[in-house]
């Protein structure tokens, strides 16, 4: 499961960085990536920023445990 919280943890910071790049100068980092914010590789990625979020969101607790277990 670990490899899935990594995943998921770039995916957030990809997202977190896009969103912040987006409040200071209104650039769509993932849309300027791949052509624009209606292609469907952009949609993709969007879609999987949001899967990352909700996972993390609905796991935090079982993530906190794996990690806590692997570092003991």
């Amino acid at each position: 499961m670990k490899a899935i919280d990594v995943i998921a943890a770039v995916l957030l910071v990809i997202g977190g960085l896009n969103w912040g790049l987006w409040g200071l100068f209104e650039f769509d980092l993932v849309a300027a990536v791949s052509g624009g914010n209606t292609v469907v590789f952009a949609r993709f990625v969007y879609v999987l920023v949001g899967a990352a979020a909700l996972y993390q969101a609905l796991s935090v607790s079982g993530i906190q445990s794996r990690w806590s277990n692997a570092t003991a």
